[in-house]
């Protein structure tokens, strides 16, 4: 990693980033962390290329960071940017992980000259399996979108796309998708108990059936409709409960719905 670069906002995607690049080496070209110095930050103290800061003004002012890193919410990202637009330069890219704000956001606030990445990662970064997609402006070079891709792969898979468009749809499958399972495992396990299963055992089970099932597909060459069919005997018990969660009603029309909903959200977020 060429140059060093400053993280602004330390909370759980954040911190994960920087534990990814901690352990993979990025961070000793040098990462100014951003953020109210606690007991969730103070972790980082004393690790190699770490620097942390309670505020964007004690960044050194002749900083000239290759990557700005924006991982603060939403609805703090105005000040932010206001604090941050001194970093803007032929040899910085700006890559934000915010949901909701556009690269038109951002070359409203930093100048239309200014290098922007908007990319939306999901939870699962939290230990190194999450899904990041980014798509970068015209004025990213070569360089910086390397860069960039570099330091979002600390954090899991990376997928980059042309079309900003699809960040709306992307946000409703991997953005809010980690709790559509978690409500699976909730369900999973609440059937179980009203089949007779003590709490903790349907639990135990709902929760590693699906991580479980999750690391097969992901190994798997086989697609998803192959799977469940490798599952799935002729009048056994997997085709009854199939029966069930495939009818018209069943729950193809509620992911229907439910993304839908969320790609609309995710669409008036943006503006």
């Amino acid at each position: 990693m060429a140059g060093s670069f400053i993280l602004a906002g330390c909370g759980k995607m954040g911190g994960a980033m920087l534990d990814g690049w901690i352990e993979g080496g990025s961070a000793t070209a040098g990462v100014h962390v951003i953020e109210p110095i606690g007991a969730a930050v103070k972790r980082f103290s004393g690790s190699p290329g770490v620097v942390l800061h309670e505020t964007a003004a004690s960044v050194p002012a002749d900083l000239s960071p290759a990557v700005v890193v924006l991982a603060v919410k939403p609805q703090t990202m105005d000040e932010a940017v206001r604090l941050l637009v001194r970093f803007v330069g032929p040899s910085t890219v700006f890559l934000s992980i915010a949901a909701g704000k556009t690269i038109g956001y951002f070359e409203s606030q930093l100048g239309f000259e200014a290098a922007i990445v908007r990319a939306m990662p999901n939870t699962p970064a939290a230990v190194g399996r999450g899904i990041t997609v980014y798509v970068p402006n015209e004025r990213v070079t070569q360089e910086q979108n390397e860069m960039c891709e570099e330091l979002l792969s600390a954090i899991g898979e990376v997928i980059e796309v042309t079309d900003e468009n699809l960040l709306d749809p992307v946000t409703a499958v991997s953005g809010s998708g980690p709790a559509y399972v978690f409500l699976l495992i909730e369900a999973m396990a609440a059937a179980g108990v009203k089949a007779g299963l003590p709490k903790n055992l349907a639990e135990r089970l709902a929760r590693a059936t699906v991580a479980g099932a999750g690391e097969l597909a992901r190994l798997s060459d086989e697609d998803a409709a192959q799977l469940r069919k490798n599952v799935t005997s002729p009048g056994g018990t997997t085709a009854a409960a199939l029966k069930v969660l495939m009818a018209d009603d069943g729950i193809q029309p509620v992911f229907d719905r439910a993304l839908a909903a969320a790609t609309n959200r995710s669409r008036e977020l943006a503006g």
